[in-house]
């Protein structure tokens, strides 16, 4: 019998039960660090050496964290169904989990690419975008055909997300959506389970009742990630 379609939103809830620090509120990095100075390409004109470094220790605690029970249980369900993960995520661990299809609709942080490709002109192109692994990228290293400066190949805001047509159509096809991990605030991404077909099961994990009621015909977890993820798990 055919596998249904799995489609899971994962968002920066379900790193933080690894170590990953989240975006916003609790002490989150915006709350420390300016948004604009490193995650705008006006703070890259301005101080690209910033960036780079506040990238850099990204990285180096990505090396020191491992994917948790969420992250495992979302590669598991590929046993039994056509899973596909599309996260807000730029770390790494769905994949180090197992997940064989995930698709990184924010960018990911063990890349990086000449800042004059993967633009409009080139179609977004990957042909330039390099994985580096762990390691610290500075002023001074250049690639691509001119030899440009190599940036984070991340999604700034005020940047288009080229992977949000692909991860609507998946959507759009999904038999089960489980949305975990995020406070779906952060748009074009949170907008991507209004693509979701008539009859499709929706599922939104959070520890905030609260936003249960935002959304209607949504079944509610009230759980953090792996505890939540666990309860899916015997739903499905």
């Amino acid at each position: 019998m055919k596998k249904k379609n799995l489609v899971i939103l994962s968002g920066s809830g379900i790193s933080a039960e690894s170590g990953i620090s989240t975006f916003r509120g609790g002490n989150g990095l915006w709350d420390n660090v300016p948004v604009q100075e490193i995650c705008t390409s006006e703070g890259w004109q301005r101080n690209p050496a910033k960036v780079l470094d506040f990238y850099n220790e990204r990285r180096a605690q990505l090396k020191g964290v491992e994917p948790n029970e969420a992250h495992r249980i979302c590669a598991e369900l590929e046993e039994r169904f056509e899973v596909c993960v599309v996260t807000q995520n730029v770390d790494n661990l769905h994949e180090r989990a197992g997940s064989s299809r995930v698709v990184h609709l924010h960018g990911e942080l063990t890349k990086v690419r000449p800042t004059d490709c993967y633009t409009y002109a080139d179609g977004f192109s990957e042909k330039y975008v390099q994985d580096i692994g762990y390691r610290a990228v500075h002023m001074g290293e250049t690639g691509g055909p001119h030899k440009r400066q190599l940036r984070q190949h991340i999604v700034w805001f005020g940047e288009a997300v080229p992977n949000l047509e692909k991860a609507a159509a998946l959507v759009q096809v999904a038999d089960i959506l489980v949305i975990v991990g995020t406070s779906l605030q952060v748009y074009p991404a949170a907008g991507l389970y209004q693509f979701a077909p008539s009859g499709c099961r929706i599922f939104l994990i959070d520890p905030d009742s609260g936003l249960g009621g935002h959304i209607p015909g949504v079944s509610f977890i009230n759980e953090v990630a792996t505890a939540g993820m666990r309860k899916f798990r015997e739903i499905v």
